[in-house]
């Protein structure tokens, strides 16, 4: 019940490029090189990782494999 109230509020905050947990811009995270192609990692100061999309400009949730 709370999944399909909170996924699309999620998504609206990664789209326009919010972190999820504390509203903050991810613009200002701190952006590492990640393994994956085209790809970079960005932590939020919240702790929170996320993927950024150097082809689309887009972010994502980072999966357990690439921490």
């Amino acid at each position: 019940m709370f999944k399909n109230i909170i996924a699309p509020v999620q998504a609206w905050l990664l789209s326009r490029g919010q972190c999820v947990g504390c509203g903050s811009s991810l613009g200002n995270g701190k952006v590492e090189k990640s393994k994956v192609k085209d790809h970079d990692k960005v932590t939020c100061k919240c702790g929170r990782i996320f993927m950024l999309n150097q082809k689309t400009k887009t972010y994502r949730r980072a999966l357990f494999e690439e921490v």
